[in-house]
């Protein structure tokens, strides 16, 4: 595929969904690309993920699902792509497309309701609200941890909903960006390591490692260098800490994101968390403050806001140098 037209698609669907996003009204009629996919690893993980299975079958099951899954997200696009109108009104379709496998507005959006919550309401609304966008135990954390969770999230997801399938995009298109995110919302159905989906979920948990491997480090990349239009923000720090503290972090990816927007608000995030009534280990990020507030998940909120920014102009700059004439 023509890599100057998938940049240009790929700048063309970030544009468009940080200011449109993806309408209530869409998600609520005919529902979104993510809640379809899941719909199928939903109904193969009911067919295929047998407890009776010794590992190793539950295991070969579990990649077939992921095999399946992928099969049918680039199936989809490729379908589509052929039956879309050439010319300007079906590279608009591609871009409007495009747009749906990101989620820059409505990551802000949710995190940005964890603030509203912790300044309006205190930290009962706050538990509420950061418990839609986080899998941990919501009773188990203060108000700082209720920041620091929110924080945690947008890095991450930073990463995962943004970052990712923008560089999918950009190298293979709509079937590159389409096969990301079955991949991601795979591992985020059934990556756990639980009983039920340890063997499952092995194939997507490893996949969704190795696929994010590149993005991950972007997304620490776009936010050292945010740090630099944020007044108070480091970006000496964000790079220091992400280089020290990534790599003890107990995800391969999570770590990069994280221990960046740490450094880059002197805050200290990860560390013990608890997940259905389980402490989980983990290292910490950053050597910051843990007394994270709402202040700091707004100022979270504005470095992301950058690095979305850096990463469309990023995006326009390649597209116009790959399709400026020689």
């Amino acid at each position: 595929m023509d890599l100057a037209f998938t940049s240009f698609l790929t700048f063309a669907a970030l544009a468009f969904e940080a200011y449109a996003g993806y309408p209530q009204v869409l998600y609520r009629s005919i529902g979104h690309p993510v809640t379809w996919i899941g719909a199928l690893i939903s109904w193969l993980d009911r067919r295929l993920n047998k407890e009776a299975e010794n590992e190793a079958a539950r295991r070969q099951a579990g990649a077939i699902a992921l095999g399946v899954t992928l099969a049918v997200a680039i199936g989809a696009s490729l379908l589509i792509m052929l039956v879309l109108p050439v010319g300007l009104f079906g590279t608009l379709l591609t871009v409007i497309l495009a747009s749906t496998l990101l989620a820059q507005k409505s990551l802000y959006q949710h995190v940005e309701a964890v603030a509203d919550a912790l300044e309006n309401g205190g930290l009962g609304p706050g538990r509420v609200t950061v418990a839609r966008i986080v899998g941990r135990d919501p009773v188990s954390l203060d108000e700082a941890g209720v920041a620091r969770a929110a924080i945690e999230s947008l890095a991450e997801n930073f990463s995962d909903g943004v970052v990712a399938p923008a560089f999918y995009l950009a190298l293979f298109g709509l079937p590159g960006g389409a096969a990301y995110k079955a991949a991601n919302t795979a591992d985020s159905m059934i990556g756990h390591r639980t009983e039920q989906y340890e063997a499952f979920g092995f194939a997507a948990a490893r996949f969704d490692d190795i696929v994010n491997l590149p993005a991950s480090r972007l997304s620490a990349l776009w936010l050292s260098l945010a740090a630099f239009a944020v007044p108070g923000a480091s970006p000496r720090e964000a790079i220091r800490i992400a280089m020290r503290d990534a790599k003890h972090h107990r995800s391969p990816n999570a770590g990069w994101p994280e221990a960046a927007i740490a450094g880059a608000l002197g805050l200290r995030l990860a560390g013990p968390r608890v997940y259905g009534g389980v402490t989980v280990e983990d290292a910490y990020m950053g050597e910051g403050r843990r007394s994270a507030t709402e202040t700091d998940i707004r100022q979270a909120l504005r470095l992301y806001r950058v690095a979305c920014a850096i990463q469309i102009f990023v995006y326009a700059c390649l597209a116009a140098a790959l399709i400026a004439p020689a």
